[in-house]
């Protein structure tokens, strides 16, 4: 039978970390009347991330799930390209591997897409600060206002947090734009949305629960300089056509 969503897990090193969270997805699936298929993307881990995966999944028969691994380490956009594009449902999910946002707020991306509403919805931090539990360390989430004042700038795109791990699409719609994607590391968030706009698609932003979880590999001066970068590169794209080639 075909799953009526994909929930697509991007993982780089995250043996240690990735077996609660998958477990607490499972048992959320198994408990769902929503037929969901769950995939881990291991973006070249050098440990064994994929065997934990594929051990947890192990556990529960029931739930049709795929581990997908490649050796190289290409970076968090490319992982969520790769298990979008293998999703068999028509609506597909990708959430951090940490549970940051609770797997429980799912509803809130998939129903938009499954009543027509949006094509492409996505978790927000910042519409509702109340339902932030764990903030972040000053420094981090004053540094995200920068970065998203940046992004507002260069890029267009008028929401209030684009970075936010836990983003749903219509597949239908979204799955020609996968191949134009360019962006392999810390901006694909605002690729995937950029893309998604610059072709017609309605796009809703969500707030939703969220915590900080310790252990995150994103570091405010390295990545705030990546971004820069990117979304340059973004701009460059789309004015060289790069974008247009997914309407052909």
């Amino acid at each position: 039978m075909k799953p009526s969503a994909s929930i697509v897990i991007p993982a780089y090193n995250e043996s240690e970390r990735i077996v609660t969270p998958l477990r607490t997805i499972l048992d959320f699936v198994e408990a769902s009347e929503t037929a969901y298929e769950v995939i881990v993307v291991d973006d070249g881990s050098s440990d064994d991330t994929a065997d934990v995966a594929r051990r947890i999944f192990g556990e529960h028969p029931s739930v049709v799930t795929n581990v997908i691994r490649y050796e190289k380490n290409r970076g968090k956009g490319f992982a969520v390209n790769t298990g979008l594009q293998a999703a068999n449902a028509d609506i597909a999910v990708f959430t951090d591997a940490d549970l940051s946002t609770p797997i429980t707020e799912i509803d809130k991306l998939v129903a938009p897409i499954t009543e027509g509403k949006y094509d492409v919805t996505f978790g927000s931090r910042a519409l509702d600060r109340s339902l932030i539990g764990t903030h972040q360390s000053w420094l981090r989430e004053n540094g995200g206002r920068v970065i998203n004042f940046m992004i507002r700038t260069m890029s267009g795109l008028n929401f209030a947090d684009t970075q936010c791990g836990f983003k749903a699409f219509n597949m239908v719609k979204f799955r020609p734009l996968l191949d134009v994607m360019a962006i392999d590391r810390f901006g694909f968030d605002i690729e995937f949305l950029y893309v998604a706009n610059y072709h017609g698609l309605s796009l809703a932003e969500i707030p939703v629960r969220w915590n900080d979880v310790a252990g995150s590999k994103v570091s405010p001066f390295r990545d705030t300089r990546r971004m820069m970068g990117e979304l340059a590169q973004i701009r460059r794209n789309a004015k060289k056509g790069m974008y247009d080639l997914a309407a052909k």
